[in-house]
């Protein structure tokens, strides 16, 4: 009989295992490529498993796969500039600390966590000032550094953020993204305020239930996909428009608000298109926080819709730490949050294809990878 505790070889004794599963991308082309015999991650020791003085080693349960993951997979001109051949990618998920260095004081072996993939020294002047998320020394996990596809991931202890028991593992896995919904919406002060989100991707429907769990008077969502517009709709968008089919909803939008527009714009596609229409439904005196990235630099109207309109606007990136981390755990332990929806899929580890085949067909919105089988 086994007992229950023992090692079996999908989970290898920690203390003794020096290799582990990974998705690398291995090579400069398109793909990633799964590998059962990768070395475990090592902190500043170098050995294989063993942390440096301030490094935590954590087991991962669950990873999420996002738009960068997938931007990886197909080595668009943007990964192919950015990303180093040979690392693990992935810098969403959950798992369990396995091991800790010898000054790691914040956190203990057996605790269940997340973290914060942006990764700072902490000594620059943002970082000194509030704003490490835009330190301009910022590495992230599984874009600059190896990740978390794969059984063992190892960080620095200030990133990891322990996780209170009433989150459930698979929201725990994606609260990276949701973390991005979160200081979008929060930054832009949506509490009784007509919100537009421009782009129903994974950060878009999450900050449509976001803003709802926040106050936001109304909610009007755009994008491409009516798949994604009827999601929109379930999660508390009370107008979903597909922009392909003219300028109307413009008009609807200010048909709707005093205001003559949107009190708020959330952009969250990176559209060309659909940044200048969501700037045309801005009401004068609007806020505008922008999370969606363009492939490239945009022709944009900067004299009508900023100057002249006295909009505001906020450009976001990551999360604010840890500012935004304890306003998520609290909307997630409100129980106002609606994210069964968004997270569509959860496939074992090995099925990693098939959630970037999901991804790429639209059939899947938020991925989640099992590493536990």
């Amino acid at each position: 009989m086994t007992h229950a505790n023992a090692p079996t070889a999908a989970d290898p004794e920690p203390h003794t295992a020096t290799t582990m599963r990974a998705l690398v991308k291995s090579r400069d082309e398109p793909g990633l490529w799964f590998e059962d015999a990768h070395p475990l991650p090592a902190g500043s020791t170098g050995i294989p498993g063993e942390p440096g003085p301030t490094d935590v080693l954590i087991r991962v349960k669950m990873a999420g796969v996002c738009g960068t993951d997938r931007h990886i997979y197909e080595w668009d001109h943007w990964s192919r500039s950015r990303v180093p051949v040979g690392i693990i990618t992935g810098h969403e998920f959950v798992g369990t600390i396995e091991k800790i260095g010898a000054g790691v004081t914040r956190v203990e072996v057996g605790q269940r966590v997340t973290a914060e993939g942006h990764i700072t020294a902490g000594t620059d002047y943002n970082s000194r000032t509030g704003n490490a998320h835009i330190a301009r020394d910022m590495r992230i996990l599984g874009v600059d550094r190896d990740g978390c596809f794969a059984d063992y991931v190892m960080v620095p202890q200030y990133n990891v953020w322990p996780l209170n028991k009433g989150v459930p593992d698979r929201i725990a896995a994606v609260m990276d993204p949701l973390g991005n919904a979160v200081h979008t919406v929060m930054s832009a002060g949506v509490s009784a305020q007509s919100v537009l989100i421009t782009g129903a991707g994974i950060i878009g429907l999450m900050a449509v239930t976001v803003a709802r769990a926040a106050g936001a008077s109304k909610v009007f969502v755009t994008d491409v996909d009516p798949r994604r517009l009827e999601i929109a709709r379930k999660l508390g968008a009370d107008f979903v428009f597909d922009p392909t089919r003219g300028d109307a909803w413009i008009d609807i939008i200010d048909q709707h608000t005093p205001g003559g527009g949107c009190d708020v714009l959330l952009e969250m596609s990176g559209a060309v298109s659909a940044i200048n229409a969501g700037f045309r439904a801005l009401r004068n005196g609007g806020t505008a926080a922008l999370l969606g990235i363009p492939g490239k630099p945009i022709e944009f109207d900067l004299s009508n819709h900023i100057i002249f309109k006295g909009a505001r606007v906020l450009g976001i990136n990551g999360r604010h730490m840890w500012k935004t981390w304890y306003q998520m755990e609290e909307l997630i332990l409100s129980g106002r949050l609606r994210l069964d929806d968004i997270i569509t899929h959860t496939l074992p580890f090995e099925r990693y294809e098939d959630a970037f085949k999901l991804m790429q067909s639209g059939d899947g919105i938020k991925v989640v990878l099992d590493l536990t089988g």
